[in-house]
């Protein structure tokens, strides 16, 4: 255990020293001018799925938000507390991302709740978010049920208006990623051909450009 808290106090040594040292850092930039990240990603909160990570960025770069299984919830205007609506609304109201990212991945455990519900120790909460993703996906599998999951979510998208108009008026993209834990590889879904690609051959034919 200290061991673990030991790396991340040398991490944040080095974090100090690659972007907030001296008058010109990255860090300094960003306060002195906000931020103005044109890409927001919804994403996991499994410790071992990183957007920034996976992407390689720096600060500024991302508007993320995290929740268990990467869901968007359906557009709910009560009030209830909705903390992902709420980062939804900050990122494309405010920041005008033209971005949104849907970042699911494999051995989800919320995906496994979802499935597998009744054999959870402890369930105040669990199901009762995953559940909001809309109609249950089909299939054991959890991997394939967690893709299912990323349609599902993009469908609730849709439910909010500020979202929907910005996609009819082409000032706003979504996309669907998953990315594969054992290989680090990403996939893409696309909507010509109703499955998901590897992300290899776009990213070498949209850099060639």
């Amino acid at each position: 255990m200290e061991q673990a808290f030991k790396k991340i106090l040398r991490g944040y040594r080095a974090f100090r020293e690659k972007y907030a040292s001296g008058d010109q850092s990255i860090m300094q930039r960003l306060a002195h001018h906000g931020q103005n990240p044109e890409i927001m990603v919804v994403a996991c909160c499994d410790s071992r799925v990183d957007p920034s990570l996976i992407m390689q960025c720096e600060p500024g770069d991302l508007f993320v938000v995290r929740n268990v299984a990467n869901i968007v919830p359906p557009f709910e205007n009560d009030a209830a507390h909705h903390g992902t609506s709420a980062a939804l609304e900050f990122g494309i109201c405010y920041l005008n991302v033209k971005h949104l990212i849907i970042l699911g991945h494999s051995q989800c455990g919320g995906i496994n709740a979802l499935v597998n519900g009744d054999k959870l120790a402890q369930n105040d909460f669990i199901t009762n978010w995953v559940s909001s993703i809309g109609s249950k996906p089909t299939g054991n599998d959890v991997d394939h049920v967690a893709r299912q999951a990323l349609s599902e979510s993009y469908k609730n998208c849709m439910t909010f208006p500020w979202i929907k108009e910005r996609i009819e008026k082409n000032k706003l993209r979504i996309h669907r990623w998953f990315f594969d834990i054992k290989c680090g590889k990403l996939y893409t879904y696309s909507a010509e051909q109703d499955k998901f690609l590897p992300f290899s051959a776009i990213v070498d034919n949209l850099l060639a450009d």
